[in-house]
């Protein structure tokens, strides 16, 4: 699929994008565009690029601007086949104090990069989303779920044979950017303690990998204005919070201080409303978009009495994951081989 195509990536110097560049620089890609508002992270980016992939770097190009303005976004859409529309405020405390900055990035820049899409005539957009989009109490899943709302209505105006809009849900993506795994491992550098927020709390987690597969499921399979979910396992903070401190031998003490402005005690990956209508795909969950009209004599008349035997799919009901398994799948993560090796720590069979 990627063979000679030019894919733009926005919110492009996250974890995330540093992600997909890792994946792809390599291949036959034509072209590879990061897309953010942040020159001094592109500067460093395209530096990085230039070390370790130097015959491959020139397939980067960086384009500065702001989701929120869809004049950068028309400017950098020339010859574009694929958009992964990563770009977000995502930290829940951060959105809570200033919401409407969430509803200008999140909802108002999503309908943004779908309009300027669509004038350009991309062949598909894949827009990444969360688990606090499904019954959201904090303004970050709010705004993240109005985006979907956005994704779904904007599918409802373009064929897909044009341009195909889908969006892609996922849990917390261990040691991404700002995340709570790269904190506690400082905590633990510094003497400690670990500071948790509640220890009982659930979350459903994935690597940075799993991730891109997702997205890159959504973008090979996904219907337009399809919801595509992976069945992702999840486990408790405070078993997460005991595996980061084994695998860096620390007797730390994990602290407790309070859940922060607009958590959860757990997470949903999946409605109750959404299980209705979903499609099984035995990794991954699909919830076509509901493309009935806004002539709802229709539905009185003939009704829809068929529903699925599924039923919510959240960070309580999945698989929770024990300590042993939740240290297996951080030793996969590159990041915190690294940093093991960084303070001297084996971790081979015996981690």
């Amino acid at each position: 699929m990627f063979t000679g195509k030019t894919l733009m990536i926005t919110g492009g110097t996250g974890s995330f994008g540093n992600a997909v560049l890792r994946r792809f620089l390599e291949t036959d890609v034509g072209e590879i565009r990061v897309f953010s508002r942040d020159e001094e992270k592109q500067d460093a980016m395209r530096h990085t690029y230039q070390t370790l992939f130097p015959q491959a770097s020139e397939k980067i190009k960086f384009y500065i601007g702001d989701v929120r303005d869809i004049q950068s976004i028309r400017g950098a859409l020339h010859g574009v086949d694929y958009i992964f529309h990563a770009a977000a405020l995502k930290q829940v405390p951060s959105c809570e104090f200033f919401p409407i900055e969430a509803v200008k990035t999140n909802v108002l820049g999503t309908e943004n990069v779908l309009t300027a899409a669509i004038e350009a005539g991309v062949q598909r957009v894949v827009c990444l989303s969360t688990d606090k989009a499904a019954y959201p109490v904090n303004a970050m899943g709010t705004s993240k779920a109005m985006m979907e709302k956005v994704v779904v209505a904007k599918s409802r105006t373009v064929t897909p044979d044009k341009t195909r809009i889908c969006c892609t849900r996922h849990g917390n993506v261990l040691c991404s950017r700002g995340s709570v795994v790269p904190l506690w491992i400082k905590q633990i550098k510094e003497g400690g303690p670990i500071t948790v927020t509640e220890p009982k709390m659930t979350r459903f987690i994935m690597s940075l990998d799993e991730a891109i597969e997702l997205v890159l499921f959504a973008l090979e399979h996904g219907g337009s204005g399809d919801i595509l979910v992976q069945k992702a396992p999840a486990c408790t903070i405070e078993t997460l919070a005991q595996a980061v401190r084994e695998l860096f031998q620390s007797d730390a003490e994990i602290q407790t201080i309070g859940i922060r402005h607009g958590e959860k005690m757990y997470e949903t990956l999946l409605t109750n409303e959404e299980c209705a209508h979903a499609v099984d795909l035995g990794t991954f969950y699909r919830v076509p978009a509901d493309k009935r009209d806004l002539n709802y004599d229709k539905y009185f008349h003939h009704g829809d009495v068929e529903r699925n035997p599924l039923t919510e799919f959240n960070s309580n009901n999945t698989r929770l994951l024990s300590c042993a398994q939740v240290k297996e799948k951080l030793l996969s993560l590159a990041y915190i081989r690294q940093e093991l090796q960084d303070v001297g720590i084996e971790y081979g069979a015996k981690a």
